[in-house]
């Protein structure tokens, strides 16, 4: 957008705070999300119910709107009977909705929009973006990928969130695939401890985006708020560049009683300690809503 910085020039001087789960927030505004499409069912069925979500975000402290994206794919849309057109729209009217988001907050503040691209195991809706490894090649992977990344590039985003990678072939295949699109992206990869969802060291994960030109920030999302810290320090190591992190909140899920289980770990106080280790977009994922991104907020603001 004109007339603010470009989200890779502030991040060369400051740190940017990123929303939390647009799933839990559209949840406890009453939507069902139990479907295949996920948050990308409301993009054709409530599309203002996807601005109030990201609204909220905002007004809670957040600089960036993640779009609902993640799981809009032309595959996704097409079981649902929505044609290649239309599914074109639905993509754009993802990073339409967070730009109505950002023109209705009610803050002083710069705000930017990152288009969200899941692995293809979101399309799949069937977990397997925790694990990767789908049996596809590389090639394969990136022909999947270009065609949304081109529409959603060419909605005009601030940056591609290319989120919750499982692994190194799927890495590849999209930092491939963001090339001569003209919008920077940034890459975060699913992890356990030091290793990417598939297995592979965390390291390699990080060193293979620190050659792409167009990525301008590495990192972890959707994983424990106790991983986040030592991928953090590891991305800024093998990188030397700006760090995003944004994990869960930390609670454990009962797949058998199909609930959440235990305590939040993930605090405001975490974030400075990330700060200070490299990250430069901080926020949160699954189940970490508007009132943690507040105190995330109110951590990187004071002075």
């Amino acid at each position: 957008m004109s007339g603010i910085p470009s989200l890779a020039e502030t991040l060369t001087t400051g740190t940017v705070v990123l929303d939390g789960g647009l799933s839990n927030q559209l949840a406890a505004a009453g939507h069902d999300l139990g479907d295949e499409l996920w948050s990308a069912r409301l993009l054709a069925e409530d599309p203002e119910a996807v601005t109030a979500a990201h609204l909220a975000y905002f007004e809670a402290g957040a600089d960036v709107a993640i779009t609902a994206s993640y799981q809009a794919t032309f595959e996704g849309f097409a079981r649902r009977g929505i044609g290649r057109e239309r599914a074109r729209e639905l993509l754009a009217l993802s990073v339409g909705c967070a730009r109505e988001a950002a023109r209705r907050a009610r803050v002083a503040r710069p705000l930017w929009v990152a288009a969200s691209v899941g692995p293809y195991g979101a399309m799949l809706a069937d977990g397997s973006e925790y694990r990767g490894r789908y049996g596809l090649t590389v090639s394969e992977l990136e022909a999947f990928h270009r065609p949304r990344l081109e529409v959603l590039a060419a909605a005009g985003p601030d940056v591609l969130a290319l989120e919750t990678i499982p692994d190194t072939d799927e890495a590849e295949a999209l930092l491939r695939a963001v090339r001569g699109l003209g919008v920077p992206a940034w890459l975060s990869y699913s992890a356990a401890g030091d290793r990417t969802r598939a297995g592979q060291p965390l390291e390699d994960a990080f060193a293979l985006a620190a050659r792409a030109d167009e990525v301008i920030a590495v990192g972890v999302n959707c994983c424990t708020p106790e991983d986040a810290g030592h991928a953090v320090a590891l991305a800024a190591r093998v990188t030397g560049g700006p760090v995003v992190v944004y994990p869960n909140s930390g609670e454990g899920w009962d797949a058998g009683a199909r609930a959440w289980t235990g305590r939040p770990t993930f605090t405001g106080e975490r974030v400075t300690a990330w700060r200070a280790s490299g990250a430069r977009l901080i926020g949160g994922c699954c189940r970490v809503g508007p009132e943690t991104i507040t105190s995330v907020a109110t951590a990187l603001r004071t002075p």
